[in-house]
């Protein structure tokens, strides 16, 4: 029996050794637990301010996006004027390559002189001026005709 209480002293000691050394460290971890306990408990109010600053950018957000619709429904009529305009232009260009075209194939006899007396240009401003002179000719004639009506 003298043994055993030995041997029981001696693990009673041990123990009372290790609870010392690990006093420490165990009221570090109860002073990260606490500071825990604070962090979380501001927690809902951080988030609830969050939130509602998250809701405000969103609501701002969703409102300007608003004002940016109606104001883009108000400009479409514009864009398709230009829209417009840029089809017009192009067919008006068209056709004006399309009558420099059959000018030049009508005189490709005289292309090279053309060349040699360097009068293309001469050429290309008077074949756009008659082409301008027929088109004035027939949107006159269309607005008689509409006038007349």
């Amino acid at each position: 029996m003298d043994w055993l209480g030995i041997g029981v002293l001696v693990i009673g000691v041990a123990l009372l050794v290790l609870v010392f050394l690990l006093i420490k460290p165990l009221t570090k971890l109860a002073e990260v637990f606490d500071n825990l306990q604070k962090t979380t408990s501001e927690l809902p109010d951080t988030v609830e301010e969050i939130t509602s600053e998250a809701k405000k950018a969103i609501s701002s957000g969703t409102e300007t996006l608003q004002q940016i619709n109606t104001q883009i429904k108000e400009l479409s009529p514009l864009f398709y004027i230009v829209g417009d305009a840029g089809r017009a232009t192009n067919h008006l260009s068209s056709s004006m390559v399309e009558a420099v075209t059959k000018m030049e194939t009508k005189t490709e006899a005289a292309n090279d002189f053309t060349h040699r007396k360097n009068l293309e240009g001469l050429y290309g401003a008077l074949t756009l001026g008659y082409f301008i002179f027929q088109k004035s000719r027939e949107f006159n004639k269309e607005k008689n005709v509409i006038d007349v009506n």
